[in-house]
């Protein structure tokens, strides 16, 4: 049996049906919307707190800037007041060198005028000598034509006769007087100009050997170094020129050798050799030629710069190339080069207070000794030696000459001669110039004296130019000619026997005879 449904009821639960999903899509939308706003609550904290980071990095970050801008400016203050310190004493330095040459100009200027005084003095008692000579000579006319009945002429001449006597006696006597004031002011003045160019340069001075040392990475290097049956040492040695010396000492090897150059070559080489770890004959003469390559331009640079030094001009880069070789020679333990720029300085500075040329004074000491670099390929003495070598490449007549009569073994053509050889003297001579022993040194200075006096008519001794030179003086009337030939031969020979020294030494005998006499 069909039971009929009213039409409202399916509408009802239609409506209910709505009103269910309808409230469930609104539950639905509003819990999205909640979940959205924390989501978003979420992500602005997190955005807050990655800002505050961020700021704080920033700021930790200009801080750290502000600081290093700071401690820049404070360096750079710094440096600059070092700067400003160096030049005021730089400034200190000049003043006192200015006040040095006026009180210098000032003595001069005494000294100029104490001389011209002297003259003005020495010209009015010549007036007046003058005058006296004259009314002595109208006397003597009257007296010889009143007393002797001679005629005017026969008189005049007589006069003439009596009164040349006179005048050449006092003449001679003002002319050795004036003689002796001027080679007594000549003197000062040369000792004040040679203390004044010591005291305007001072130089380092560094002492050289014969060996040097190279340092290994290990004790396995050793052995590496001497190869299989000591094929590697042969071959280095061989190629170099030089002894290697391997003992107990761990870790190091020593380099030996007169020649410099040599032994720098041998030292640089090696060191290659044992930065790059292979050592066998094909790679040493390998390492030998790079090194002598870079030996070679280490030289041009020491040539350049003592001529950069010295501010000279023009010079043939082939002397530029001889002249760097000096670095590596020396003389007594003072190196060549270091020398000779010296030796520049102090002739230019003893040229300028002399009123000569102080350019050319320091071409010739910066060149004196440029044949050293030679003498060992040329037979001969090297100042000729150096000479030769200047005038072949087109030097001044007047350097070449003074580097030639440096050592007094030609004539010198102009004053640069004469200071080239004082300058030498003064660099050579100096103490700490040429470092030996003092009590060996002392010893041999006293030795050498002692062998020339016990000769018999030896009157005294002296020992000069630091040990070089032996001057001795003998008693004429005992010692002729010959005799002094024959001593110095044998106070040579005793000398080679009994003394052990460097370089040479030259025996001087001096055989002279004064005759004295006194005015009274």
């Amino acid at each position: 049996m069909n039971v009929a449904i009213p039409w409202w009821i399916p509408t009802a639960v239609g409506v209910a049906a709505l009103t269910v999903g309808y409230l469930a899509h609104a539950i639905l939308t509003r819990m999205r919307i909640t979940g959205a706003d924390k989501t978003a609550r979420e992500i602005l904290r997190d955005a807050r707190l990655e800002a505050e980071v961020i700021r704080k990095q920033a700021k930790l970050e200009a801080r750290d800037e502000v600081l290093r801008a700071r401690n820049e400016f404070e360096e750079q203050v710094k440096t600059r007041r070092e700067e400003i310190r160096e030049a005021e004493e730089r400034i200190a330095k000049r003043e006192a060198n200015l006040d040095r040459k006026v009180a210098l100009l000032d003595k001069k200027e005494e000294k100029i005028e104490l001389a011209q005084a002297q003259i003005d003095t020495a010209r009015r008692e010549l007036a007046e000598k003058h005058a006296r000579l004259e009314e002595l000579l109208a006397e003597e006319k009257e007296s010889i034509q009143r007393v002797a009945g001679m005629s005017r002429e026969e008189a005049r001449k007589l006069l003439l006769q009596d009164l040349e006597k006179e005048v050449r006696n006092e003449a001679g006597v003002l002319l050795r007087r004036i003689q002796q004031e001027t080679k007594e002011t000549a003197e000062r003045q040369a000792r004040e100009i040679i203390i004044n160019a010591i005291e305007r340069y001072a130089a380092d001075q560094v002492n050289e050997i014969t060996t040097c040392t190279v340092n290994l990475p290990g004790d396995d290097m050793k052995g590496r170094i001497i190869g299989r049956e000591g094929r590697n040492i042969r071959a280095f040695e061989e190629a170099t020129g030089v002894d290697i010396l391997i003992d107990d000492t761990p870790e190091v090897v020593v380099i030996s050798s007169f020649d410099p150059i040599r032994r720098e070559v041998a030292r640089v080489a090696l060191e290659r050799l044992v930065t790059d770890g292979r050592i066998h004959p094909a790679s040493i003469e390998d390492a030998v030629n790079k090194a002598r390559e870079e030996l070679d331009e280490r030289i041009r640079q020491a040539g350049e710069e003592a001529i950069y030094e010295l501010g000279i001009e023009s010079v043939d880069p082939e002397l530029v190339h001889t002249l760097g070789r000096l670095k590596f020679r020396h003389s007594y333990a003072q190196n060549v080069l270091r020398h000779s720029v010296e030796m520049a300085h102090i002739m230019g500075m003893m040229a300028a207070e002399l009123g000569l040329d102080p350019s050319i004074a320091r071409r010739v000491g910066l060149f004196h000794d440029i044949g050293k670099a030679l003498d060992h390929q040329i037979e001969g003495s090297h100042a000729i030696i150096g000479a030769d070598l200047l005038r072949k490449h087109g030097e001044n007549p007047v350097v070449y000459n003074a580097v030639a009569a440096h050592h007094g073994e030609v004539e010198g053509e102009s004053p640069y001669a004469a200071l080239a050889s004082a300058a030498d003297a003064i660099t050579a001579a100096r103490p700490g110039a040429r470092v030996e022993n003092t009590e060996i040194y002392l010893k041999r200075l006293e030795k050498l004296e002692e062998i020339a006096n016990s000769f018999r008519g030896v009157e005294k001794s002296y020992a000069i130019r630091a040990g070089r030179e032996l001057r001795v003086l003998v008693e004429p009337a005992k010692i002729d000619d010959n005799e002094a030939m024959q001593m110095a031969r044998n106070i040579s020979k005793q000398i080679e026997d009994k003394l052990e020294y460097p370089g040479q030494i030259k025996v001087t005998v001096i055989r002279q005879t004064r005759c004295i006499e006194y005015a009274r």
